[in-house]
């Protein structure tokens, strides 16, 4: 049996699992599988790699990859000498990347042939970065991936490795301005690991499919380092597009544990008869046994379909990167719809007025998280850190409640409450309302500034394939369900709302389009 000790590193944790699981089966990307030995071997390899390339204790190393094997493999090669692993996401433009690259420090990058081209020209702009390794074929003055798993370690010292130590910074999107970089620990990393393996019942016989972009945290706890805490089998897929290839995964690789974001439910609740057949099928033929919401609010209407249609359970939980990320979780058999469940162990949380009072259950307030899972700080943002921490307590800037039985609900980010008249508008109520229209597809609602009422809400909603509807019919739909200041004095129809690389509506860019 795995030890569960806090204390060990993130590194001493695989090699743990890969001595005890040696020959079972840790990642399977398409026809490729992976053993825990071929794992942690290959990590090895790749770590002593890193050394002979110069690679010492603290330097940064981004991993700008789509999701595979190289990716997990890199991650802990780069932990295993000491190093700190920069997670990029893919679909940042050039400039948002160098400031990234530029602010961490980043000396080498791991990366794949389609992003060449924007690493050469960063190369040309950033002094530090010095090395490029390139997992697929190379170009002249880069390094092969595969180079440095075809070499043996030949006597390189490994650096000692603290619990304490910086693992990871992840660059956080903010909502104005440049992104903050979020530094976890091993020890944050390992004890939300811990904790959220018990609360959601994962298991070393589960079998997990990563279809989420690696580079997000809710992805890579809840899809990478808990299976392989646990020594559980790993299914990878790159994209989520086309769908069909997803489900096959499933299928055939008697998935047990899904975890996707609520975009992806939307899309599963909302498709067509002939895919009702699949889900039947997927159901007779295949061991699913949990579904896993996260990385932004699931709208009741939408648990409501997807259940009833494929009758499989989502747990929705919270949490943001700063915590590792996760906070909480609605228990396996004790849900409550509408709620993000119980803090995991380990977690304290409590809800404060504006002035830092502590408010009773039911009480809405600022959500604040207290744990081991909570952040070493903001990479050189000191100022930042201490407005973000107090008392060893992170301020989430998330609006939310806690009910008698300890559940939390988000009722929105502070950023976004509106106040109309005087009178606080949360737009998730509002959202939560357009999608129980049946013609609704997506929706978000943004408060915009208002001569005579302060702020008004307005909304944006995308309409199903095929559903037509009008501005009026909407909000005739909503002045039946809310009180009259909460409904938005326009409705406008997208053909697609603006995104986020983890399917989160980004409503900055909808406010951008709103400034007067």
């Amino acid at each position: 049996m795995l030890m569960e000790n806090k204390l060990m590193t993130l590194t001493e944790r695989l090699e743990e699992s890969c001595r005890i699981y040696s020959k079972k089966d840790a990642l399977i990307f398409g026809k490729r599988r992976i053993t825990y030995r071929q794992l942690n071997s290959q990590v090895t390899t790749v770590s002593y790699g890193l050394i002979r390339l110069g690679i010492k204790k603290g330097e940064k190393i981004a991993i700008l990859l789509k999701n595979c094997p190289e990716y997990i493999v890199s991650y802990f090669a780069i932990l295993k000498v000491g190093g700190i692993a920069i997670p990029l996401n893919f679909m940042l433009k050039e400039e948002e990347l160098k400031y990234i690259l530029d602010n961490a420090e980043v000396s080498t990058t791991i990366t794949s042939p389609e992003f060449m081209p924007t690493i050469n020209r960063l190369k040309l702009r950033l002094e530090r970065l010095k090395q490029v390794i390139v997992v697929g074929e190379t170009t002249p003055c880069t390094i092969n991936f595969s180079d440095l798993l075809s070499k043996s370690p030949s006597g390189e010292k490994v650096s000692a490795l603290k619990p304490d130590n910086v693992a990871a910074i992840l660059y956080t999107s903010g909502t104005t301005g440049h992104p903050k970089g979020v530094m976890l620990t091993h020890k944050n990393l390992i004890s939300n690991v811990i904790s959220s393996i018990k609360a959601i019942k994962f298991t070393k016989k589960d079998r997990f499919l990563c279809l989420l972009p690696m580079f997000h945290s809710f992805t890579w706890m809840a899809c990478v380092l808990a299976p392989l805490y646990l020594g559980a089998s790993i299914a990878i897929v790159e994209s989520v597009k086309p769908f069909g290839k997803v489900i096959r995964n499933i299928i055939r690789n008697r998935i047990t544990v899904f975890v996707a974001i609520p975009a992806i439910y939307n899309v599963l609740s909302n498709i067509p008869v002939p895919m009702i057949l699949v889900s039947r099928l997927l159901k007779i033929v295949n061991p699913l046994r949990i579904c896993v919401s996260g990385a932004a609010s699931l709208a009741l209407e939408v648990l409501r379909k997807f259940e009833e249609k494929f009758r499989i359970p989502i747990l929705e939980g919270y949490g943001l990167t700063e915590a590792s990320p996760v906070v909480s979780i609605n228990p396996p058999k004790k849900r409550k719809p509408g709620s993000v469940g119980l803090p995991i162990a380990g977690v304290e949380v409590k809800i404060v007025d504006e002035d830092g009072n502590q408010l009773p259950p039911n009480k809405e307030g600022e959500l604040l998280v207290k744990g081991e899972n909570v952040m070493k700080g903001y990479y050189k943002l000191p100022e930042e850190t201490k407005k973000t921490i107090k008392d060893d307590w992170l301020y989430t800037g998330d609006i939310a409640k806690i009910d008698e039985d300890g559940y939390i609900y988000i009722v929105d980010r502070k950023k976004d409450m509106i106040i109309v008249r005087g009178l606080n508008v949360y737009p998730r109520e509002i959202e939560e309302v357009l999608y129980q229209n049946t013609k609704v597809a997506e929706a978000a609602v943004i408060g915009v500034k208002d001569e005579l009422r302060g702020e008004v809400p307005i909304g944006y909603v995308t309409l199903k394939e095929g559903e037509k509807a009008t501005k009026g019919e909407l909000i005739r739909f909503l002045r039946e369900r809310l009180a009259s200041y909460k409904v938005p004095r326009t409705i406008e129809f997208r053909d697609s709302l603006p995104k986020t690389s983890t399917g989160k509506i980004l409503k900055r860019a909808l406010r951008k389009e709103n400034v007067i």
